[in-house]
C-alpha cells in the first residue's frame, strides 16, 4: 500500500482471519435469520444478504455468555464439517472476509486457527485446511501465525505460495528454529522483540532482542528484505510509557538496519482497554510510521490506512490522542475525562 507523502510502501498484514475475532451479540451484525436462527448477517460482493448460523455449541460458551461471539472460529468449523448447507455457509462467510481484507488493501493475509481447539492435532488440521482454502480465494500471500510451531510448520507445508511468497509469523528468542523453519521453506519471516523469557521492559530490551533475532536470521542467509521485526505494541492503558519505548526501538532499529529491513506490529494492541479505539490506533500508526515503521498488523477495514495521513493535527482529538501516546497524559485521565464528557468521537 502507497501512503501519502511517503517514499516507501506500507505493507498491510490483515489480521482479521483470526479464530480469536469477535462480534457482539448485542451488535448491529447479530440477527435472526430467515428461517429463526440467531445469526450473524453478512453481505456478498453481489450484495446479496447472507447469514451464517450460531450453533449450539457456540451459544454454551463463557464467551456468548459474556456477549462474544468468535465468528470465524465458527464459520471454520461450520466449512470443515462438510455438513449441508452450513458448509456452503461457511465457506461463502470466509470467502467474504477475505475479499474485504484485499480490497481495504491487505498485503498478507495473516492466518491464525488457535482457538479452533484445545488440540495441537486439531489445530494442525484446520490450519492446513484454511491455508489451501484461503490460498484459493485471493490473489495475495499468506502469513502463517501462530503460539505453535508445529502448527505454523503444519501451514507453510500446506501452502503452495500461489500468489507470492509466505510471511511466517513469528520467530522469536524462546523459538529460534523458526528461523530455520523460514529458510527451508524460503518464506519471509516475522521475528519479535520478545526475550527468551518474557516481554522487554523498555525500548533497550527491545532493540537488544530484536537485534540478535536479525543477526540470527541474517546468518542463515535469510535476505533483510524478507525480515519484518514486530517491536511489539502494548496497551498504553497498562503504562503511559509503552508508546515511547516503541517509538524509540523503531528509530533505533531503522537507523541501524536501514532502509531494506521492515518494521511492523500489532498497531491495535495499542488501544486494548479504552475507549474510542480507532483515534487512538489511527495516531498510534502516524506516529509509529513518522519513527520508522513501514508495516502493521492490523484490520485494513476498520483503519483507514492511507486516510490517517490526512488527520488534522491541529484538532483537539489528536492532540489528546498524541498526549496519551507520547506519555503526556498520565494514566489516560485527560482523554478519559475527554470521553466522558463527550468530546470525543465513539470508535
Amino acid at each position: 500500500m502507497k501512503l501519502p507523502g511517503l517514499d516507501r510502501k506500507f505493507a498491510v498484514i490483515g489480521e482479521n482471519i483470526h479464530t480469536t475475532r469477535i462480534v457482539l451479540r448485542n451488535g448491529k451484525l447479530v440477527t435472526t435469520s430467515p428461517t429463526g436462527v440467531e445469526a450473524i448477517r453478512y453481505l456478498t460482493a453481489a450484495g446479496e444478504t447472507r447469514y451464517l448460523a450460531i450453533p449450539e455449541g457456540a451459544k454454551r460458551t463463557q464467551d456468548y455468555e459474556e456477549g462474544r461471539i468468535k465468528h470465524v472460529k465458527i464459520a471454520i468449523q461450520a466449512a470443515m464439517s462438510g455438513r449441508e448447507p452450513e458448509a456452503t455457509e461457511g465457506i461463502e462467510y470466509l470467502r467474504q472476509l477475505v475479499r474485504r481484507q484485499v480490497e481495504a488493501g491487505s498485503d498478507f493475509l495473516d492466518l491464525n486457527v488457535d482457538e479452533i481447539s484445545l488440540r495441537p492435532g486439531e489445530q494442525r488440521t484446520a490450519m492446513q485446511w484454511l491455508v489451501r482454502t484461503v490460498e484459493e480465494m485471493c490473489s495475495i500471500p499468506l502469513s502463517v501465525d501462530s503460539s505453535n510451531i508445529e502448527t505454523i510448520q503444519s501451514g507453510l507445508e500446506a501452502s503452495h505460495g500461489r500468489s507470492g511468497r509466505t510471511l511466517l509469523n513469528s520467530a522469536s528468542l524462546e523459538r529460534l528454529e523458526a528461523l530455520e523453519m523460514a529458510r527451508r521453506h524460503n518464506t519471509r519471516v516475522v521475528v519479535t522483540a520478545a526475550g527468551e523469557k518474557g516481554m522487554p521492559q523498555n525500548e533497550a530490551e527491545r532493540v537488544s532482542n530484536a537485534s540478535r533475532m536479525v543477526d540470527a536470521a541474517l546468518s542463515k542467509g535469510i535476505e533483510i528484505q524478507d525480515i519484518y521485526i514486530d517491536a511489539l505494541v502494548f496497551p498504553i492503558s497498562v503504562d503511559s510509557q509503552f508508546g515511547n519505548h516503541c517509538f524509540e526501538a523503531i528509530r533505533k532499529l531503522r537507523a541501524h538496519y536501514g532502509p531494506e529491513i521492515h518494521i511492523t506490529g500489532g498497531l491495535s494492541n495499542v488501544s486494548f482497554g479504552l475507549p474510542s479505539r480507532r483515534l487512538i490506533n489511527d495516531v498510534f500508526t502516524l506516529l509509529a510510521v513518522e519513527a520508522g515503521a513501514d508495516s502493521g498488523i492490523v484490520d485494513p477495514v476498520a483503519s483507514n490506512i492511507p486516510g490517517i495521513f490526512s488527520v488534522d493535527r491541529q484538532s483537539s482529538h489528536y492532540h489528546l490522542a498524541e498526549d496519551l501516546l507520547l506519555g503526556r497524559d498520565r494514566n489516560c485521565k485527560n482523554f478519559l475525562r475527554a470521553y466522558r464528557k463527550g468530546e470525543l468521537r465513539i470508535q
